[in-house]
């Protein structure tokens, strides 16, 4: 008596998708972005809607650090390298320019040791303004 195992169904497959899905896939649109630049001069309302994505541009940041990480040499330098990713882009949506943050955190070590929370990448400028004030 020989038992035949059937083999496991894919549940990957673009034709599972639940039927009565009442949501817009749309994957990846990294490749998509490049038409709407294109045409962004003629219709600037519609493709301002694709090309500031906010979910598309995490999703990239998360893509770009994944594949910078492949070149990190030990767990150390992957810890340190994840540590100034996350920091760079928490200040990126604070409006904050990432060098110039971390130049003022440079300079103001002794301030930040002592208010670790006042020196935060969304409150340092109010810092820099009390400490700088005469």
């Amino acid at each position: 008596m020989s038992t035949r195992q059937q083999a496991p169904i894919p549940l990957a497959l673009s034709r599972n998708m639940p039927e009565g899905l009442k949501t817009i896939v749309a994957d990846c649109l990294a490749h998509r972005c490049r038409y709407f630049v294109d045409v962004a001069a003629n219709f600037p309302e519609e493709c301002l809607y694709v090309l500031n994505n906010i979910c598309e541009q995490a999703l990239k940041k998360a893509i770009l650090h994944r594949k910078n990480a492949y070149f990190y040499k030990t767990e150390n330098g992957a810890r340190v390298g994840d540590l100034f990713m996350s920091l760079i882009h928490t200040c990126e949506l604070n409006k904050a320019n990432p060098f110039e943050y971390l130049t003022q955190l440079q300079k103001h070590a002794g301030e930040l040791s002592s208010e670790p929370d006042s020196w935060m990448p969304w409150n340092y400028r109010d810092m820099l303004q009390r400490t700088n004030a005469p």
